[in-house]
């Protein structure tokens, strides 16, 4: 099943975001402890095109449980730096 992650950056946690960045990309790189594979993902920007606010994954898992679990492990959740984070299953139509 396809699940999409959208989590939304606390107010002013720029900084915080790019200090963890290395970390994040890292924890990103092998997900198979979790049961899940990253389908795609990237950050959320700003209207400028360029300032990031946020974290979009779309997550291939058996089910929601492993989604949340690997959600909560990422370095980001752990620094805080997500204000909401929302996980909702997904169904692929095109693409």
């Amino acid at each position: 099943m396809l699940f999409a992650i959208h989590a939304l950056d606390r107010t002013g946690a720029l900084p915080t975001r790019l200090a963890n960045y290395d970390a994040h990309k890292a924890f990103l790189s092998d997900t198979s402890r979790f049961g899940v594979k990253i389908v795609m993902s990237g950050p959320l920007v700003s209207d400028d095109g360029q300032t990031m606010i946020g974290s979009l994954f779309l997550i291939e898992a058996p089910g929601r449980a492993e989604v949340e679990a690997f959600n909560r492990a990422d370095p980001f959740a752990a620094a805080d730096i997500w204000d909401k984070v929302t996980i909702t299953g997904f169904l692929r139509r095109q693409g």
